[in-house]
């Protein structure tokens, strides 16, 4: 019953998003990262954040997808006085993240968010990434790991910039109702799939694929709350500038549940009774992440590590997964096997 009264909180009768694109303040000078950024609600964050004056490279694999989506944007949007801007990206292979990463400190002189939002869902069991990762744990948790850490030396340079805000440098993992609804019991996350051969053998994987996604899930809101303990802001040389306070948000949030393309394997009566009954349009997912991107509640619950519901309301996940999440700030537990990892 706790685990059905949690999926009915983050679904239905919702309250009305606090920050959308109405009240938005003006984010000029302020640089965007939203992996994923050209579909979905990437899409709608990144058109959002473009029009209020924004810097925004929209990351993936595909040119083609990413050009019309930035054509489109820039036309709807003709005085926005900012770049909307594609940055190549796979998340399904770690080899080229770095290339990825190393092409903002020479285009940008800040970096204010990074949105990990992109991320494959249902995929079939034999689909795994360049280095036979299985795919939703590779795509969803590894990827986006490693962008995250090769992009936190020019994040920590931007929080201690005199002028950035204290909190209002973030990064953001995409989570999902799958870390409440049916994840393994006692933690989230199963780990009895550990081998000395990682490589072959990821943690986690099962022969249940769904599941690998709900892991996948937990497992981004382990290493949100897991980059605050271990990502600090080192103090200037010169002592001027005290960055106590200043340091990297870092928050996991649930979009909602929305009509994407991460449905695009489903199958039958669970597409349509998904598409029917449980999914909202994709904008309003839209109004989560750019409350967790931009609102100022969401900068004092993210320099703890916070977990973000649907249209952006803070709380606590699951009692055996939040356990596991306080235990990873005392140098415990399954965040901290899963962040080593």
């Amino acid at each position: 019953m706790s685990t059905l009264a949690r999926f009915w909180q983050q679904s239905f009768f919702l309250p009305s998003p606090q920050l959308t694109e109405h009240n938005l303040p003006d984010q000029s000078g302020r640089v965007f990262i939203v992996t994923g950024g050209y579909g979905g609600v990437g899409y709608e964050l990144s058109k959002i954040l473009y029009q209020r004056n924004g810097t925004v490279y929209v990351a993936g694999r595909s040119p083609e997808k990413a050009k019309r989506a930035i054509n489109t944007i820039k036309q709807a949007h003709a005085g926005s006085e900012e770049k909307l801007e594609f940055l190549i990206l796979d998340l399904g292979g770690l080899g080229g993240i770095k290339a990825s990463a190393e092409a903002i400190p020479g285009r940008e002189e800040r970096l204010d968010v990074l949105v990990d939002d992109a991320c494959v869902m249902q995929n079939p069991l034999t689909s795994t990434t360049h280095q036979t990762h299985e795919l939703q744990l590779g795509t969803n948790c590894l990827g986006p790991f490693l962008l995250t850490k090769l992009l936190t030396p020019p994040r920590q340079q931007t929080a201690r910039a005199v002028s950035t805000p204290a909190g209002s440098v973030r990064v953001l993992w995409a989570g999902s109702v799958g870390i409440e609804v049916r994840s393994p019991a006692n933690g989230g996350m199963d780990l009895s799939s550990s081998s000395n051969d990682e490589a072959r053998h990821p943690v986690p994987s099962t022969k249940d694929t769904m599941l690998n996604y709900r892991m996948s899930k937990v497992g981004n809101l382990f290493l949100a709350s897991q980059f605050v303990v271990r990502t600090t802001v080192p103090l200037p040389l010169n002592g001027e500038d005290d960055a106590a306070g200043k340091g990297l948000v870092s928050l996991c949030f649930n979009p909602g549940n929305l009509r994407t393309e991460l449905q695009r394997e489903m199958e039958g009566v669970q597409k349509w009774a998904s598409s029917t009954f449980l999914l909202y349009l994709t904008v309003m997912g839209s109004n989560t992440k750019l409350s967790a991107s931009c609102g100022e509640e969401s900068g004092r619950i993210g320099s703890h590590g916070g977990y973000v519901f649907p249209w952006c309301r803070m709380g606590d996940v699951r009692a055996d997964i939040q356990r596991e999440v306080e235990a990873g700030k005392k140098g415990e537990g399954k965040a901290v096997a899963f962040w080593e990892w």
